[in-house]
């Protein structure tokens, strides 16, 4: 059985001058394009022969979330003038973004593995304190950030690749870079996709989460299911002063739903969650709004709960909107759903970091209590009789994530890819 007292596999300085390059250039949700065609070049580059782009990566029909055709080609127009391969470009018209790589290794179990490679609409701190604006390598794009660590992801599938094709591994090894994570958008399309099929184990990885470097979470628990939900309160416009009467007020109706979802009662199954995060509306102080927009969220401990918080969401602004002689339009954008690790997965990765000295702690299971849709992948390989597990690996990160001075300690990266590398091997050879 492969262990780990070959040393440390992976190159610590190559991890850390991909994961830089990365994070100067963060894209958003179905904007990846540079972010693919980087990608594209660097798999090429460690010899992935069977590399599938865009469109060919995922079943197009079932990506969510996915922005306007005008925001989509700013974004590819940026890559374009960035000079990428304008071949791999083409495939990822449209905001097809992403990419599926698989590496033939032996007639050994097919094993998968996910990471994600969008940024965040975050604007990166600029103070000297903050590593990367200090030593050189943040976001060039003002409006974006990798505030997530999903730089430091696609660098350990890249470098996952390129050890367990070097390494002892008898198999088949597929990695999903998948986009839209921050979105809950693109990991359905990819589940629903034929490169699922015939997995046997899936690893999924995420750097950090509140886990110090160090500390390695063979498997997540109780992730929460969850949707995103974009609605538009319409009424009927008047002057405020003149004749109010004459108006149906879209931000009285709004302002209606936000303080009865919040008074959503609590399910006795389990635990549930609303919020409203963004309202936007209205035009001045002296006009009867006509419309306001909203986005919000529900979440569950279970997906039954999470429908059962989505569709009381859903009551309640149809409520408030009624009351007030309004309409409301009420549309699910994206969602995940609940999938727990297999414990014999999570032990394996456990028990993998723990012999691994640059690892302090290993432990086998971890609450989670944020929402994922790697969940996807994980349901669709376990429902076809495969096991899956999320792994966290530690990494000390100032600031908490999604925030202005997120950075990853580039130290975890090499144990992430060494953990990772030797999980897949293991499990290769002993076939749970």
């Amino acid at each position: 059985m492969p262990g780990t007292d070959r040393g440390t596999r992976a190159d610590p300085d190559r991890l850390r001058s991909l994961r830089r390059e990365l994070h100067r250039y963060p894209e958003p949700a179905w904007r990846e394009f540079r972010t693919t065609c980087r990608l594209v070049e660097e798999l090429r580059s460690v010899g992935v022969d069977e590399l599938h782009v865009g469109r060919a990566a995922m079943d197009p029909d079932e990506r969510m979330a996915v922005p306007d055709d005008d925001e989509l080609a700013a974004w590819f127009d940026r890559a374009r003038e960035a000079g990428v391969d304008e071949d791999v470009l083409a495939d990822l018209a449209g905001g097809y973004t992403g990419a599926v790589a698989r590496v033939e290794c032996g007639d050994g179990p097919h094993v998968g593995l996910r990471v994600d490679v969008d940024g965040l609409l975050v604007e990166e701190a600029r103070e000297d304190g903050h590593a990367p604006a200090r030593e050189g390598f943040a976001s060039e794009y003002a409006e974006s950030m990798h505030a997530c660590g999903h730089d430091g992801h696609t660098t350990v599938g890249v470098g996952v690749i390129e050890a367990v094709t070097d390494g002892d591994f008898d198999g088949t090894l597929t990695v999903f870079f998948q986009p839209a994570e921050e979105a809950s958008g693109g990991g359905k399309p990819m589940a629903e996709s034929a490169h699922v099929d015939g997995i046997d184990y899936l690893f999924a990885v995420h750097l950090g989460l509140g886990h110090p470097t160090g500390e390695v979470v063979g498997g997540i628990e109780k992730p929460l299911a969850m949707c995103h939900v974009e609605a538009t309160f319409r009424g009927t416009s008047a002057h405020a002063g003149k004749e109010p009467n004459e108006g149906d007020n879209a931000v009285q109706a709004a302002a209606t739903a936000i303080q009865n979802a919040y008074g959503i009662p609590r399910h006795a199954d389990g635990m549930t969650r609303v919020n409203v995060g963004r309202v936007e509306g209205g035009s001045a102080s002296n006009v009867v709004a006509e419309r306001v927009d909203l986005l919000a969220e529900a979440r569950g401990e279970t997906t039954e709960l999470m429908e059962y918080a989505r569709d009381e969401l859903r009551r309640t602004f149809e409520a408030a909107a009624g009351m007030h002689g309004c309409s409301v339009d009420f549309d699910v954008v994206s969602a995940s759903p609940r999938a727990d690790s297999d414990p014999e997965l999570a032990a394996l990765v456990a028990d993998t970091a723990d012999r691994d000295d640059r690892v302090t702690s290993a432990v086998q299971h971890a609450d989670f209590g944020a929402s994922e849709d790697a969940t996807y992948l994980m349901e669709a390989v376990q429902e076809q009789g495969g096991l899956a597990t999320y792994a966290i690996v530690g990494t000390d990160h100032p600031g908490d994530h999604h925030t202005p001075t997120f950075d990853v300690d580039e130290r975890s990266l090499p144990i992430a890819v060494d953990v990772l590398a030797e999980s897949v091997e293991r499990v290769a050879a002993v076939d749970l």
